[in-house]
Formats: C-alpha cells, structure tokens, sequence
C-alpha cells in the first residue's frame, strides 16, 4: 500500500481509549532552562542529524534573551521536510514573536506513525535540550505543531508531553496515536472538507468528538479546501496560541 492509503486507513484507528490500550511511549525529557551560550537571530541548521536529515531554528527579529519567547515545535508530513515544515507559521512569527523549530523526521515519516516511538522521539528530545541551552523561552508558551503525519504525531506526544506543551495545533490529522496522557493540554485542528488525502469523515471529525469526550478543550475549524493549511487557518491558530496563553 501507498504511504498515502497507509495513513488515510490508519483514520479508522478508534481514539484516544484505545490508542491509550496500545503500549505508550514518547516522553520527553527536555525542559526550559537558563541559555547557558546563545545564536544569532534568524535561521539557522541545529547540525544534530546525519544523512542529509537534520533541523532548522528561526529566532525572531524581536528576541532578546531578557525577555523568554514562546516556542512552536513544527512537525512537517510524509515525505517532508524542516523547511516545509515552517511554513504555516515563518511569515508571521516575527509580529508573534514566536521561536519556531521543526525537525526533519529520521525516515520518511514520523516513527510512531509506522510502529513505536523511537529515534524520531529521541531527536526532538535533543533539538529541543540544544535550543533550551541557546534560547530563553517561555516555559509556559510551548507549542507543538504539526500538518498531515505531523499532526498525528503532534498529538501523540503533545498529549503525551502535556506538562511540557501547553498547546497542541493539528493540521489535517489522520488518527490517535498512543498516548501515555499528562497534564491536559488544550487542542487547536483544523480540516479541510475537501481532503482527498486524510478525508474529514474518517479523520478529524472522528476524531475531535472522541477528544472531546475524553474532556479535551479542543479549538476546531473546518474549511471548505483540499489537504493544506490555508494562511487564515494558520493566523487564527497563532491568534488562538495567544489567547490560550492569556487564559493559562
């Protein structure tokens, strides 16, 4: 089967209760700390990876170490990259001043989406002890983001790491992956109705209510559009991390 029909079958995953029945995984042990050596402002690689698959880190115009910033973890989709990865959120994060980091995948998607959490894990795990050492952020302003299989992963490990991540934003998601659920972070998902990739009926709109039910707050929006992030999707999600911010 096509990576594309794994992922669109893998919808009919049941939810949050059973992904919690399959054996758990993902912690990360990476948390927010004094920057002991700092980097400059821009984008820059995390030259962490091997085989051409590494990371990128963009710092915003407006960051100074004095003050710590909020940090979006983005998570690219099948076949993808760090650069694409950044999309949705690189034009808007100097007004936002947001830390943006997105790791490349170590295979051709994300680990768990395949099989167990593994070397992907292990990776954000040290992109993000390298980042903690060089920026300043905001313990309480931590974000993960992901399109397609990123936001499957998202999550999966947002959910799983929700003493870490405050705010979990999922574009097009495919299913639930195994949670080992702490703390409860609050949930932003978009959908297009015309996805042909991830279709809405066996996806989000499977999965939001089964989130919801578990006593998730969950932010969601349908849009009449294919598999994508539209730009006005991803304003109001920066618009929504401020306003989860606000409410604590």
């Amino acid at each position: 089967m096509s990576t594309v029909g794994a992922v669109a079958a893998a919808c009919d995953v049941g939810g949050v209760k059973d992904a919690l029945a399959r054996a758990p995984g993902g912690r990360l042990t990476a948390r927010p700390s004094a920057p002991t050596t700092s980097v400059p402002l821009g984008e820059q690689s995390l030259s962490l990876g091997a085989g051409g698959r590494d990371g990128i880190l963009y710092v915003p115009s407006g960051y100074v170490a004095t003050n710590p910033a909020p940090l979006v973890l983005m998570l690219h989709g099948a076949a993808g990259s760090a650069r694409g990865a950044l999309r949705p959120f690189r034009e808007l994060a100097d007004d936002a001043g947001l830390v943006l980091l997105a790791p490349d995948s170590r295979g051709a998607t994300w680990d768990a989406i395949r099989g167990d959490y593994g070397p992907d894990i292990a990776f954000i795990d040290r992109a993000l002890a390298w980042v903690f050492q060089r920026v300043a952020v905001d313990p309480a302003r931590l974000t993960i983001e992901g399109f397609s299989d990123g936001a499957t992963y998202a999550i999966g490990v947002g959910l799983t790491n929700g003493d870490l991540f405050q705010r979990v934003i999922a574009f097009s998601p495919g299913f639930i992956l195994p949670v080992d659920a702490h703390a409860r972070p609050h949930l932003f998902i978009s959908h297009g109705t015309r996805d042909q990739i991830l279709p809405i009926d066996q996806c989000s709109r499977r999965i939001v209510p089964l989130l919801e039910r578990e006593r998730y707050d969950v932010e969601y929006r349908e849009f009449d559009g294919p598999h994508a992030v539209p730009p006005d999707i991803a304003k109001d999600a920066v618009a929504w991390m401020g306003s989860v911010s606000a409410r604590g």
